[in-house]
């Protein structure tokens, strides 16, 4: 449980350092994710649950 809490922590921080930081990047980002396909989005998802397993399999394997 600890490690999942560590994990949401990280995500928070990584989401906070591009809002904070770099705000006029986020909301160019957030313009082209509505204008892509769903099936595009769906695809870019189910690659980052890949590779975020991946990661988490090589480091705590």
């Amino acid at each position: 449980m600890q490690d999942f809490l560590a994990a949401i922590g990280l995500v928070l921080v990584i989401e906070g350092l591009v809002y904070g930081g770099f705000p006029g990047l986020a909301r160019k980002l957030a313009g082209e994710v509505l204008s892509m396909p769903e099936n595009a989005l769906r695809i870019a998802g189910l690659a980052a649950i890949v590779i975020g397993v991946g990661i988490v399999w090589l480091v705590r394997g």
